[in-house]
């Protein structure tokens, strides 16, 4: 198993939803998709996002990343309102401190899978020699030890969804948010990076929110919430 000392630990963030309201306008028409929740994920939780499609899930997960802003209502991380901040402080704060897997993998075609992971750590001004340090080991510790020089085309879906998270991994992230992160995956490789994840929120401790339609893959995270009608309701054991 690589050595992911390199790698700063912080703890996971702790997120606090207070009367959160998203909707959009639609033809003249308000179509509500959140409606006042009241939540809170704490340090290094892993939880569990179900709903149907449609249900406002990725919505919900663009709010958290700081990616949209809401309606009404706040978001807090560790008891701060980021979200008010000038937008470089904002953009600086999710770039530092949130990380994104989604269901497709968005890398660079032209680039390596180290590259590839490289590349936010280069953007933020690492050197080449560290930040190629550190994609190696975040590769290694996926099981793409193996693979470092090849370009996505050349893996599999599950190998490049192993490249997506060590790229969403390689800042340190406190906040790690993924998006149906097996949907295109076939049931045996979507299982393997859904256990990926778990083992690594409990290597980091990186605050974990996992939003999927697949409710097996759902029934193993500790923590389960299903959004329906625009709100979150907690999944009992």
């Amino acid at each position: 198993m690589a050595d992911l000392s390199a790698l700063p630990s912080r703890g996971g963030l702790r997120v606090e939803l207070r009367n959160l309201v998203k909707d959009y306008e639609l033809h003249g028409r308000r179509i509500p998709v959140l409606t006042g929740i009241d939540f809170v994920v704490e340090p290094g939780e892993r939880l569990g996002l179900v709903g149907a499609s449609g249900s406002g899930k990725s919505t919900m997960l663009h709010l958290l990343g700081l990616l949209d802003h809401p309606s009404a209502g706040q978001i807090l991380y560790d008891g701060e309102l980021v979200g008010s901040a000038p937008e470089h402080e904002v953009e600086a704060f999710r770039n530092q401190q949130v990380g994104f897997v989604f269901q497709f993998h968005h890398l660079l075609p032209d680039f390596s899978a180290a590259e590839n992971v490289m590349m936010p750590l280069l953007i933020a001004g690492g050197t080449m020699a560290g930040s190629k340090d550190k994609a190696m080991a975040l590769l290694e510790r996926v099981g793409l030890g193996e693979r470092l020089e090849h370009l996505p085309g050349e893996l599999s879906g599950g190998e490049q969804q192993r490249v997506a998270l060590a790229r969403a991994l390689v800042l340190g992230p406190r906040l790690l948010l993924a998006d149906e992160p097996t949907g295109n995956l076939d049931p045996k490789t979507g299982a393997s990076i859904h256990d990926l994840l778990i083992e690594l929120n409990e290597e980091l401790g990186t605050t974990l929110i996992v939003a999927t339609h697949n409710m097996a893959l759902a029934g193993t995270m500790p923590r389960r919430v299903r959004l329906t009608d625009g709100q979150l309701i907690e999944i009992a054991e």
